[in-house]
């Protein structure tokens, strides 16, 4: 049972995501719910409101402690609204917003009667912030529970003092994990760091830190939980390690300046953010919490109004765009209801798939051609469910009931109660014919066949159906589970309801998806050719294979065009070439020195040969990636040498493979392949890697101006001809000074 406050105690507060009940033992239930929204963010008045409602505690004597719930389902506090961050305009005005915030927590700190997170749900960013200043932390054991401080990822730093609380529960190595990388922190992990007090199931969630808060308020200040100290962390080899290095000056040295190197390498000097966390962190370890906190002030300004930070934040909002777009244009258009998958190819791209679909609770029949290539298929599949048992991100009961989901087959049956088909199977037309007949001859009425293809056009595919307008293009990326990109593709025929279907499917499978029109290359395979096609143009000028790829890590790209085309393979690529030559003519000619490549049975990392070393002869080596210098050879190139000068600055090398990539994407915007720029956009950053900090093709001509980026291709342009020719969407942007996004 509860009592509410009176009328008069509740009035200023009326309209406020904060309210407050006292219960018949004393304890103060103080919830906070933005009216109107579904996830709780800390909105423009949240010191105010936190200021108002520890006052009410303080001075109300019925009141002995108090608990902090979420008037949400399944969210605490999701973190600061980014809407709120993005329209600071100078660094002083985020400056302030931060040292607010600093005064509001500490009036959670310096409470006289103990506050107890009771957390179900996600408590994320300032969610999480608050919670470490309250005096502690219960936590649901629902899966929807989690932890983090993710502001990193938006180039932000946490700006209420929660690195500084992290590193005080769990330590500065765990302090510094979380806070450069963003990630999440589950209960159970949650729990051994020190970091919550208990865990319990969400039933008794609100009971169990009442309980808390009233023995806190029993045993009086410091409010420090006897039981975190009973079941705290174990002194095992870790620990002993972390008190190693972080409670003397030379092992906290040593960490900090591991950090520092290990972040330069991972972000290429980039992103500022990762830099303002270990300062924040570091003066925190030598000059205390005090000093820390002025630093995190100042960075906090600093970044707020950063170009990366704007870049990451309009990347945040595309993709929450993104997840409401149903593919369609209209609203009334609704998906089909797909409860079993059929998988026609069991190879490293149909496992891939198979696995996201078992991971969103949809049957999957997997077929393939004989038992030895299924049993390869669900290997790969038992394995990366088994990786994540090992990871405890699933308990053996959760493996076995995705498992279950899972069927084989090597013909055609169990095809008939398949809502969607999706086929990996070699990229040869006649193969994809053959089994989109078989599909339609064997499966139910109206079955949806999805390709997987990375070139071949969907119409082309469609022209063996009896019914176009269930065919779709679904293209996955390598591999399926990690790369977060789906690139639906539809043609002329395929009829709404099988795009919002195919773009339905892709969101349960955790997928963030764009909707392309059909032609060759689609989007992200057209816009990717010509990127490496210069990589290799320059290979052949006498650039080594290490210049070019180091010049586009050092630009922002996660590995460099001929490292990627190993991945992809070179016989793949070779496959796609004249495909796409025959589509767009000689701007996607490679040099004719990369037939001599196939011709070596060059393969990449598949067969270990390519353009680096693999296997026993990259061990040999020692750590990191290796030329393989027989390369040149077989190009009838001379093998460069370590002392000699870059036949073109690396600058050049950037911008000639770069500017590229963001031409062709030009060409599609203006051929209508793409429905915007932001897709245009989504598709490069998740699909290919283009560095998330410029924003996307779009977003970068944007940055430099379209006049700009227009004189630098007409240079190429005039340089090396024809591959080098203009979008004439740049050429109009060029002319009028219209910018991509108002």
């Amino acid at each position: 049972m509860t009592t509410t406050e009176s009328a008069a105690t509740q009035s200023p507060a009326a309209k406020s995501p904060v309210s407050l009940e006292v219960r018949p033992d004393g304890v103060a239930v103080v919830t906070y719910d933005v009216p109107g929204e579904a996830v709780n963010t800390l909105k423009p008045t949240f010191a105010g409101d936190f200021e108002r409602i520890m006052g009410q505690i303080a001075s109300n004597p019925l009141i002995k402690a108090a608990i902090l719930v979420s008037g949400k389902a399944d969210t605490w506090i999701a973190g600061a609204d980014i809407d709120m961050l993005k329209s600071v305009t100078t660094a002083a005005q985020a400056e302030a917003m931060c040292r607010a915030g600093h005064e509001a927590v500490l009036r959670l700190v310096r409470s006289p009667k103990p506050i107890v997170a009771a957390i179900h749900g996600a408590a994320l960013g300032g969610g999480l912030e608050v919670a470490l200043a309250c005096h502690a932390r219960v936590l649901s054991d629902d899966k929807k529970t989690v932890l983090g401080l993710p502001e990193v990822q938006l180039g932000l730093l946490p700006g209420i003092n929660g690195l500084q609380r992290l590193a005080e529960r769990a330590g500065l190595q765990a302090a510094l994990d979380h806070g450069l990388t963003g990630k999440n922190m589950r209960p159970s992990k949650a729990r051994q760091l020190g970091v919550a007090d208990d865990v319990v199931p969400a039933s008794i969630l609100k009971e169990t830190a009442a309980a808390l808060a009233l023995e806190l308020a029993a045993a009086g200040p410091p409010f420090r939980p006897a039981r975190a100290g009973k079941k705290g962390p174990k002194l095992d080899a870790s620990a002993l390690t972390r008190a190693a290095l972080e409670q003397n000056p030379i092992g906290r040295a040593l960490l900090f300046q591991q950090a520092q190197k290990q972040t330069r390498e991972k972000t290429g000097g980039h992103y500022p953010a990762p830099e303002r966390i270990i300062e924040v962190l570091r003066t925190y370890a030598e000059r205390g919490f005090d000093a820390s906190r002025e630093v995190e002030a100042r960075a906090f300004g600093e970044l707020v109004v950063s170009s990366t930070a704007h870049r990451l934040m309009e990347l945040f909002f595309a993709t929450n765009a993104m997840k409401k777009d149903t593919g369609v244009d209209d609203p009334s258009v609704q998906p089909r209801k797909v409860e079993k998958i059929a998988m026609v190819g069991a190879g490293l791209m149909g496992a891939g798939i198979a696995y996201v679909s078992l991971n969103a609770g949809i049957a999957v029949r997997l077929r393939d051609r004989d038992d030895a290539s299924l049993g390869r298929g669900l290997k790969y599949v038992t394995d990366i469910l088994g990786d994540r048992v090992k990871k405890k991100q699933l308990t053996p009961l959760e493996r076995d009931q995705k498992l279950a989901l899972l069927t084989t087959t090597t013909d055609s049956s169990g095809l008939k109660s398949a809502d969607l088909v999706i086929e990996a199977v070699f990229e040869d037309l006649a193969v994809k014919h053959a089994v989109l007949r078989d599909v339609e001859a064997s499966g139910k009425d109206g079955v949806i066949f999805a390709s997987n293809t990375s070139s071949i056009p969907i119409s082309r595919i469609a022209a063996a159906s009896r019914r176009p307008e269930n065919v779709v293009g679904m293209h996955y990326f390598s591999p399926v589970h990690k790369m977060p990109l789906l690139e639906v593709i539809r043609t002329e025929a395929t009829s709404p309801e099988v795009v919002a279907t195919a773009v339905a499917v892709g969101k349960r499978q955790g997928k963030t998806v764009i909707v392309v029109n059909d032609g060759v290359g689609f989007y992200t395979s057209r816009i990717l050719g010509p990127y490496m096609n210069e990589a290799s143009w320059l290979l052949a000028e006498g650039v080594s294979i290490e210049q070019v790829d180091r010049a586009l890590v050092a630009w922002g790209w996660p590995v460099g065009p001929l490292a990627l085309l190993d991945e992809v393979g070179i016989d793949v690529a070779a496959h796609i070439g004249p495909i796409m030559i025959e589509a767009f003519g000689d701007r996607m000619s490679p040099p004719p020195t990369m037939a001599k490549l196939v011709s070596d049975d060059r393969k990449g990392r598949k067969n270990e040969r390519g353009m680096y070393l693999y296997g026993a002869a990259a061990k040999k080596k020692g750590k990191g990636k290796h030329p393989d210098e027989s390369v040149y050879a077989v190009l009838g190139l001379p093998v460069p040498k370590a002392k000699d000068k870059p036949p073109v600055a690396a600058e050049e090398i950037q911008m000639r493979c770069s500017l590229q990539l963001v031409n062709e994407a030009l060409h599609c915007l203006g051929e209508g392949v793409l429905r915007s720029p932001r897709d245009g956009d989504i598709g490069a950053i998740f699909g290919l890697g283009f560095p998330p900090f410029r924003g996307g093709p779009f977003r970068y001509v944007d940055a430099l101006g379209p006049a700009e980026v227009l004189r630098r291709i007409e240079v190429y342009e005039r340089r090396f001809g024809k591959r080098w020719t203009p979008a004439p969407a740049l050429v109009e942007a060029a002319r009028t000074g219209k910018r991509f996004y108002d």
